[in-house]
Protein backbone atom coordinates (compact mmCIF):
# COMPACT_ATOMS: atom_id res chain seq x y z
CA UNK A 1 0.00 0.00 0.00
CA UNK A 2 1.74 3.46 -0.97
CA UNK A 3 -0.64 5.51 0.81
CA UNK A 4 0.13 6.97 4.09
CA UNK A 5 -2.01 5.73 7.13
CA UNK A 6 -4.32 7.05 9.50
CA UNK A 7 -6.29 6.15 12.93
CA UNK A 8 -9.14 7.44 14.04
CA UNK A 9 -11.18 6.99 17.28
CA UNK A 10 -14.87 7.53 17.04
CA UNK A 11 -14.60 7.27 13.43
CA UNK A 12 -18.11 6.06 12.97
CA UNK A 13 -20.69 9.35 13.49
CA UNK A 14 -20.06 13.60 14.12
CA UNK A 15 -16.67 15.04 14.28
CA UNK A 16 -15.05 11.52 13.44
CA UNK A 17 -16.90 10.27 10.39
CA UNK A 18 -16.21 14.02 9.20
CA UNK A 19 -12.25 13.37 9.32
CA UNK A 20 -12.27 10.10 8.09
CA UNK A 21 -14.14 11.45 4.92
CA UNK A 22 -11.97 14.39 4.38
CA UNK A 23 -8.68 11.97 4.72
CA UNK A 24 -10.08 9.19 2.59
CA UNK A 25 -11.01 11.91 -0.32
CA UNK A 26 -6.96 13.21 0.85
CA UNK A 27 -5.24 10.38 -0.63
CA UNK A 28 -4.61 8.70 2.88
CA UNK A 29 -5.73 4.62 3.94
CA UNK A 30 -8.07 5.23 6.59
CA UNK A 31 -8.66 3.26 9.57
CA UNK A 32 -12.09 4.13 11.58
CA UNK A 33 -12.39 2.98 15.04
CA UNK A 34 -15.67 2.31 16.37
CA UNK A 35 -16.95 0.90 19.82
CA UNK A 36 -20.61 0.29 19.02
CA UNK A 37 -21.55 2.01 15.59
CA UNK A 38 -20.00 -1.29 13.71
CA UNK A 39 -22.67 -0.39 10.47
CA UNK A 40 -21.87 2.93 10.23
CA UNK A 41 -18.19 2.71 10.49
CA UNK A 42 -18.26 -0.35 7.90
CA UNK A 43 -20.41 1.90 5.69
CA UNK A 44 -18.03 4.69 5.42
CA UNK A 45 -15.17 2.43 4.77
CA UNK A 46 -16.50 1.38 2.09
CA UNK A 47 -17.24 4.88 0.38
CA UNK A 48 -13.94 5.65 0.65
CA UNK A 49 -11.24 4.81 -2.17
CA UNK A 50 -8.48 3.02 0.89
CA UNK A 51 -10.23 2.63 4.27
CA UNK A 52 -10.93 -0.67 6.89
CA UNK A 53 -12.92 -0.50 10.15
CA UNK A 54 -11.75 -1.68 13.38
CA UNK A 55 -13.96 -2.54 16.96
CA UNK A 56 -12.19 -1.77 20.18
CA UNK A 57 -13.76 -0.62 23.90
CA UNK A 58 -11.99 2.45 24.61
CA UNK A 59 -12.91 1.28 28.31
CA UNK A 60 -10.08 -1.32 27.89
CA UNK A 61 -6.88 0.38 27.85
CA UNK A 62 -5.06 -3.21 27.41
CA UNK A 63 -7.31 -3.65 24.45
CA UNK A 64 -6.49 0.13 22.93
CA UNK A 65 -2.81 -0.76 23.41
CA UNK A 66 -3.33 -4.23 21.28
CA UNK A 67 -5.18 -2.72 18.65
CA UNK A 68 -2.60 0.07 18.21
CA UNK A 69 0.47 -2.66 18.35
CA UNK A 70 -1.29 -5.13 15.87
CA UNK A 71 -1.61 -1.71 13.12
CA UNK A 72 2.23 -0.73 14.07
CA UNK A 73 3.69 -3.89 12.88
CA UNK A 74 1.50 -4.13 9.63
CA UNK A 75 0.82 -0.41 8.32
CA UNK A 76 4.35 0.78 6.90
CA UNK A 77 3.53 4.34 7.08
CA UNK A 78 1.36 4.82 9.78
CA UNK A 79 1.65 8.81 10.17
CA UNK A 80 -1.41 10.00 12.36
CA UNK A 81 -3.47 8.87 15.00
CA UNK A 82 -6.45 11.02 15.87
CA UNK A 83 -7.70 10.01 19.26
CA UNK A 84 -11.41 11.72 19.16
CA UNK A 85 -13.43 9.16 20.68
CA UNK A 86 -15.01 10.60 23.89
CA UNK A 87 -18.04 10.67 26.54
CA UNK A 88 -19.94 13.44 26.98
CA UNK A 89 -21.87 12.52 30.57
CA UNK A 90 -23.55 15.51 32.86
CA UNK A 91 -22.81 15.67 36.37
CA UNK A 92 -22.63 18.19 39.22
CA UNK A 93 -19.81 20.02 40.29
CA UNK A 94 -20.96 19.82 43.84
CA UNK A 95 -21.06 16.15 44.32
CA UNK A 96 -18.95 14.45 41.44
CA UNK A 97 -20.43 10.86 39.93
CA UNK A 98 -17.60 8.12 40.94
CA UNK A 99 -18.56 6.54 37.73
CA UNK A 100 -19.22 9.24 35.44
CA UNK A 101 -15.86 10.42 36.51
CA UNK A 102 -13.47 6.86 36.19
CA UNK A 103 -15.23 6.22 32.56
CA UNK A 104 -14.52 10.05 31.41
CA UNK A 105 -10.90 9.86 32.64
CA UNK A 106 -10.67 6.20 31.36
CA UNK A 107 -12.11 6.79 27.65
CA UNK A 108 -11.18 10.30 27.28
CA UNK A 109 -7.93 10.51 28.81
CA UNK A 110 -6.47 7.80 29.97
CA UNK A 111 -6.89 5.47 27.10
CA UNK A 112 -6.13 7.99 24.39
CA UNK A 113 -2.79 9.09 26.36
CA UNK A 114 -1.62 5.19 26.58
CA UNK A 115 -2.67 4.80 22.56
CA UNK A 116 0.04 7.86 21.99
CA UNK A 117 2.96 6.00 24.05
CA UNK A 118 2.20 2.75 22.18
CA UNK A 119 1.88 4.81 18.93
CA UNK A 120 4.80 6.92 19.25
CA UNK A 121 7.00 3.48 20.35
CA UNK A 122 6.20 1.15 17.46
CA UNK A 123 4.44 3.07 14.60
CA UNK A 124 6.74 3.19 11.78
CA UNK A 125 6.14 6.74 9.26
CA UNK A 126 7.94 8.54 6.68
CA UNK A 127 8.49 12.12 7.63
CA UNK A 128 7.70 11.91 11.21
CA UNK A 129 4.51 10.99 12.99
CA UNK A 130 1.59 13.19 14.37
CA UNK A 131 -0.68 12.62 17.55
CA UNK A 132 -3.92 14.93 17.51
CA UNK A 133 -5.41 14.60 20.86
CA UNK A 134 -9.43 16.40 20.73
CA UNK A 135 -9.42 18.52 23.78
CA UNK A 136 -12.00 21.49 24.15
CA UNK A 137 -12.24 24.90 24.46
CA UNK A 138 -13.45 24.74 28.11
CA UNK A 139 -9.41 24.83 28.77
CA UNK A 140 -9.66 28.25 28.84
CA UNK A 141 -12.92 29.36 28.98
CA UNK A 142 -14.39 26.63 31.56
CA UNK A 143 -17.35 26.17 33.57
CA UNK A 144 -18.51 23.99 35.97
CA UNK A 145 -21.52 21.80 33.57
CA UNK A 146 -20.17 18.33 32.76
CA UNK A 147 -17.85 18.09 35.71
CA UNK A 148 -15.57 14.83 35.03
CA UNK A 149 -16.05 15.13 31.22
CA UNK A 150 -14.05 18.68 31.66
CA UNK A 151 -11.64 17.07 34.23
CA UNK A 152 -10.77 14.55 31.67
CA UNK A 153 -10.05 16.82 28.89
CA UNK A 154 -7.86 19.08 31.09
CA UNK A 155 -6.13 15.81 31.99
CA UNK A 156 -5.36 14.72 28.09
CA UNK A 157 -4.47 18.26 27.18
CA UNK A 158 -2.12 18.61 30.23
CA UNK A 159 -0.14 15.28 28.72
CA UNK A 160 0.57 17.11 25.03
CA UNK A 161 3.55 18.87 25.81
CA UNK A 162 4.86 16.19 28.38
CA UNK A 163 4.66 13.17 24.90
CA UNK A 164 6.08 15.88 23.45
CA UNK A 165 8.94 16.93 25.53
CA UNK A 166 9.80 12.95 26.42
CA UNK A 167 7.79 10.43 24.19
CA UNK A 168 8.61 11.99 20.62
CA UNK A 169 11.64 12.21 18.05
CA UNK A 170 12.51 15.41 16.82
CA UNK A 171 10.27 14.78 13.61
CA UNK A 172 7.02 14.18 15.50
CA UNK A 173 4.55 16.27 16.46
CA UNK A 174 1.95 16.54 19.18
CA UNK A 175 -1.13 18.39 19.01
CA UNK A 176 -4.13 19.39 20.81
CA UNK A 177 -7.25 20.05 18.49
CA UNK A 178 -9.87 21.75 20.49
CA UNK A 179 -13.48 22.27 19.53
CA UNK A 180 -16.32 24.96 20.58
CA UNK A 181 -19.46 23.95 19.90
CA UNK A 182 -20.13 22.59 16.40
CA UNK A 183 -22.58 19.73 16.69
CA UNK A 184 -26.41 18.82 18.64
CA UNK A 185 -24.58 17.19 21.91
CA UNK A 186 -26.20 15.63 25.31
CA UNK A 187 -29.96 16.57 24.79
CA UNK A 188 -30.14 19.39 22.76
CA UNK A 189 -33.25 20.41 20.52
CA UNK A 190 -32.52 21.84 16.89
CA UNK A 191 -33.98 24.86 17.87
CA UNK A 192 -31.60 24.91 21.27
CA UNK A 193 -28.80 23.84 18.76
CA UNK A 194 -29.13 26.67 16.31
CA UNK A 195 -29.55 29.50 19.37
CA UNK A 196 -26.23 27.88 21.36
CA UNK A 197 -23.63 27.59 18.57
CA UNK A 198 -23.81 31.20 17.96
CA UNK A 199 -22.32 32.36 21.11
CA UNK A 200 -19.54 33.22 20.23
CA UNK A 201 -17.92 36.26 19.38
CA UNK A 202 -18.00 35.51 15.97
CA UNK A 203 -21.90 34.87 16.06
CA UNK A 204 -21.83 32.00 14.01
CA UNK A 205 -21.87 28.14 13.64
CA UNK A 206 -18.06 26.63 13.23
CA UNK A 207 -18.72 23.53 10.80
CA UNK A 208 -17.73 20.48 11.15
CA UNK A 209 -15.65 20.75 7.85
CA UNK A 210 -13.41 23.09 9.97
CA UNK A 211 -12.52 20.48 12.12
CA UNK A 212 -11.45 18.21 9.09
CA UNK A 213 -9.69 20.93 7.95
CA UNK A 214 -8.17 21.42 10.38
CA UNK A 215 -6.90 17.80 11.13
CA UNK A 216 -5.34 17.80 8.09
CA UNK A 217 -3.41 20.78 8.18
CA UNK A 218 -2.15 19.41 11.35
CA UNK A 219 -1.10 15.88 9.78
CA UNK A 220 1.26 18.38 7.86
CA UNK A 221 3.51 18.82 10.89
CA UNK A 222 3.80 22.46 10.66
CA UNK A 223 3.16 23.73 13.99
CA UNK A 224 5.70 23.39 16.72
CA UNK A 225 5.19 19.91 18.62
CA UNK A 226 3.34 20.42 21.74
CA UNK A 227 0.86 23.17 20.19
CA UNK A 228 -2.99 23.53 20.30
CA UNK A 229 -5.36 24.86 17.60
CA UNK A 230 -9.06 26.02 18.76
CA UNK A 231 -11.07 25.68 16.00
CA UNK A 232 -14.77 27.23 17.91
CA UNK A 233 -15.07 30.58 15.97
CA UNK A 234 -13.04 32.33 18.95
CA UNK A 235 -15.22 30.79 21.97
CA UNK A 236 -12.40 30.35 23.78
CA UNK A 237 -12.00 33.98 24.57
CA UNK A 238 -14.98 34.16 26.90
CA UNK A 239 -15.71 33.82 29.69
CA UNK A 240 -18.85 32.12 29.85
CA UNK A 241 -20.34 30.51 33.66
CA UNK A 242 -22.23 27.82 31.75
CA UNK A 243 -22.26 25.48 29.03
CA UNK A 244 -23.83 26.82 26.23
CA UNK A 245 -26.53 24.20 26.15
CA UNK A 246 -27.94 25.97 29.27
CA UNK A 247 -26.88 29.30 28.23
CA UNK A 248 -29.31 28.90 25.44
CA UNK A 249 -31.62 27.99 27.52
CA UNK A 250 -31.61 30.12 29.68
CA UNK A 251 -31.86 33.04 27.66
CA UNK A 252 -35.03 31.37 25.97
CA UNK A 253 -36.94 31.02 28.93
CA UNK A 254 -35.92 34.46 30.35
Amino acid sequence: MNRPAILITGAAKRLGAEMAKAFGAAGWHVVLHYGRSAREAETIADSLPSAEAIHCDLADGAAAVRMVEALAMRLDDWRVLVNCAAIFKPDDVTELDPQTYMRSMQINAKTPTRMAQTFLQHARANGGRRVIQFTDQKLTNPNPDFFSYTLSKHAVAGAIPLLAMGAAHSEDRIYGLAPGAILPSHDQSEEETEASHVLNPLRRKTGAGEIADAALFLASGHLASGETLYIDSGQHLLNQSRDVIYLARESAAS
